[in-house]
């Protein structure tokens, strides 16, 4: 049994760019996959570097790579005279006292601009109402009163991983009124920022301006989602809302009309919109039960005038301390309305959570639910989804096997969702029509219906046995995909290749955090401004090197402490001020938390394999032989490296990747220790070498510092 999916129906259509994706080639290849403590740097930006050096040097920070200027907003989104009349501003230009939030995250912060972006701010509003996901998304380690340098950043779920993507705060206003989202209370910024950060992720503004809820509720998640038509919708849709809210899934909604978008209705209802379900009640109503939908509209105001609506007469006929709590008779754009009201005005519902928990209703057990994760790359060879297919062809292409183990005959125990990520560096790439095949053991083909869309996920009702899923495209081209088969354990709570917790934590321990650097720093530093060397060293073996496990290794040397100041001082005088000492206690700490996982028999070292491990948590790439070389380098006799040299080595690592990635893309460089590395480039090509060439040489070079 297959629920069918099909196309989301957003404001149009929009293609998607993506962050890069490790490709593994292969058949049956598990990743563990978007991990929270493993946060990708979009366009390799490093926020608290970043914020260290503009504070360092009392400069707000400008972004050079989505900078306050046209190309960002999109030549097609605004007439030629309008779009040159935008003006860039920064919150402290326009008030007093900006703040970044206030009294919590809201969906009634939130007002839709003259960008069309409803898809995305329904599923923002649903976001706000599940904390477990905010924190995700909008880190709390920034603001407009403490370490204030016009910089900030968010995070968001890119094809199996979290990206983390810097911005500056200029915002663009066109005649005085905010161009984008503007936020209800005047002083309050995080849904602008964030709306700003999303729309560098996804190239430009203009690529905002129409798109499909299922996606952005995927991007904020980095979850499931399903697609419910209203039309024709499951027997159980009443049952499925109910279990969605209860479980606290994202929901949205959206209208059908794409030849009259915007087109308010007298009913109140807006054509071609997208909207968030924030609620489902099951209540009294007069001699019998009600179902009742709770729908908010981006806009910020707009709501239906129909039965359920604020002021109508059906609430005369419900219990009041039900009314009371239920409803909210204000012009906020949120309203509720009858179930059947629901399917008649709206054509699709959107559902997304880490897990499909909203198929769990009526299930009286305590259901987990597992997930296995597969990346690799479709061949213009491998394509298989014509409409001739043949039996045979489905051998051609990667079969990805799962077994059930046990079923429920009336529950939902299988979720399969494709999405496909077009190859890194392909111009002109396009959306295609893509879908699947699930095929039991005797060659028994359950056909998925091929759809136009970014994410195409269906869930089914399978009997025990061992099936095969097989990725397919109507079409020959080569870009890669990311496969996610989902599977209810019936009966137990045992989970294999789980989700991790959908919490993003910190990155540094809690009890490491803000609260104790500045008195550490101020307890060893310089008349209370700057520390040395010498004091570094003293400060590194007090109260790093507290923990039993970290000492075991040995104390933080002279020498070592000189290398880790002239990574991290961005001033280049030979000293550390607060703000710099801040972004290496950070890193620190963050590599005692890698060092403890990593550390498994809790020896006090890391050998070579743990050391591959504890750099792949730290979102860095080696190979064998850089590997070799840092053991050489840092480990003892035994190639065992203790902490106080694998923090030198990481920190030296980290500031290396970063120029290389930024050299290879011809970014400027602020890191004064990359100097070496930039003049590099110059001279090998001078000498006739290739690109290629000049490549391996400097990343030759990148590890010989790294070494040294």
């Amino acid at each position: 049994m297959a629920i069918h999916v099909s196309p989301s129906q957003g404001r149009g259509t929009m293609l998607a760019p993506g962050s890069a994706v490790t490709l593994e080639q292969g058949w049956q290849t598990t990743r563990a996959m978007g991990s929270h403590q493993n946060v990708k740097k979009f366009n390799n930006q490093d926020f608290n570097r970043l914020q260290a050096a503009c504070l360092s040097q009392g400069l707000l920070f400008e972004d050079t790579t989505f900078p306050a200027h046209v190309s960002s907003i999109g030549p097609d989104l605004l007439p030629q005279d309008r779009l040159y009349q935008i003006q860039w501003k920064r919150p402290t230009e326009l008030l007093r006292n900006p703040c970044l939030i206030m009294d919590g995250v809201s969906r009634f912060d939130i007002m839709q601009g003259e960008i069309g972006d409803c898809w995305m701010l329904a599923a923002l509003g649903s976001l706000t109402l599940r904390k477990q996901f905010v924190e995700n998304v909008l880190p709390r380690d920034q603001g407009f009163q403490e370490d204030y340098a016009g910089i900030f950043h968010f995070r968001f779920w890119q094809y199996g991983d979290w990206v983390d993507v810097v911005i500056d705060d200029r915002l663009p206003f066109l005649n005085g009124r905010y161009l984008s989202v503007h936020p209800r209370t005047s002083n309050e910024f995080w849904p602008s920022l964030l709306e700003k950060a999303y729309a560098k992720l996804q190239g430009s503004y203009q690529n905002l301006h129409g798109g499909y809820i299922s996606d952005a509720l995927v991007d904020l998640t980095g979850g499931v989602q399903m697609q419910f038509s209203l039309k024709d919708p499951p027997p159980d849709l009443e049952e499925i809302l109910k279990a969605a809210d209860k479980s606290q899934c994202l929901m949205g909604c959206s209208t059908s009309g794409q030849l009259r978008r915007n087109i308010e209705l007298r009913n109140g209802i807006v054509q071609g919109h997208a909207y968030t379900v924030t609620g489902a009640a099951k209540i009294r109503y007069k001699n019998g039960w009600k179902h009742i939908i709770r729908i908010w509209n981006p806009w910020g105001h707009g709501e239906w005038k129909g039965p359920w609506s604020d002021g109508s007469p059906q609430w005369d006929h419900v219990e009041p301390q039900c009314r009371e709590a239920l409803l909210r008779n204000k012009d906020d754009g949120e309203f509720w309305m009858s179930c059947e009201n629901f399917q008649e005005q709206f054509s699709w519902l959107y559902i997304c959570n880490s897990t499909p928990t909203f198929l769990d209703f009526g299930d009286q057990h305590c259901t987990t639910w597992s997930v296995e994760r597969h990346i690799s790359l479709w061949s213009p060879v491998l394509v298989t989804g014509r409409n001739n297919y043949s039996p045979g062809a489905v051998s051609t292409n990667p079969q990805y096997f799962f077994k059930v183990p046990d079923y429920d005959p009336k529950s939902y125990n299988v979720v399969i969702s494709l999405m496909q990520k077009h190859a890194k560096d392909m111009k002109g790439a396009k959306i295609l029509k893509i879908g699947f095949f699930i095929t039991t053991e005797n060659s028994r083909v359950l056909k998925q219906n091929f759809s136009l869309i970014r994410d195409v996920t269906s869930c089914f009702i399978l009997s025990p046995g061992t099936y095969a899923v097989v990725p397919s495209t109507t079409e020959d081209q080569e870009f890669e995909f990311l496969l996610r088969i989902f599977m209810k354990n019936q009966g137990d709570n045992e989970i294999t290749n789980s989700l991790p917790s959908p919490a993003l934590p910190m990155d540094v321990p809690r009890q490491n955090q803000d609260s104790s650097y500045k008195a550490v720093f101020l307890r060893h530093a310089k008349q209370g401004s700057t520390i040395d060397a010498l004091q570094l060293q003293q400060l590194l073996n007090e109260v790093i090197l507290q923990d039993e496990t970290t000492s075991l290794g040995g104390g933080f040397s002279f020498d070592s402490c000189r290398g880790i100041l002239a990574l991290m001082d961005f001033s280049s005088n030979g000293q550390l001020t607060l703000q710099e000492f801040r972004s290496l206690w950070r890193s620190l700490t963050k590599y005692m938390d890698i060092f403890s996982r990593a550390d498994r028999n809790h020896s006090g070292f890391l050998d070579v394999y743990e050391l591959k491990s504890a750099i792949q948590a730290a979102g860095l790439v080696t190979d064998e032989q850089l590997l070799r070389l840092l053991a050489l380098r840092y480990g003892d006799a035994a190639r065992r490296i203790g902490f106080s040299d694998f923090a030198c080595c990481m920190l030296r690592l980290e500031t290396m990747t970063y120029a290389f990635q930024n050299l290879a893309e011809g970014r400027s460089q602020i890191l004064v220790t990359a100097m070496e590395v930039r003049t590099l480039l110059p001279s090998l090509q001078a000498q006739g070498g290739t690109t290629e060439y000049v490549t391996r040489r400097v990343k030759l070079k990148m590890m010989c510092d790294v070494c040294s």
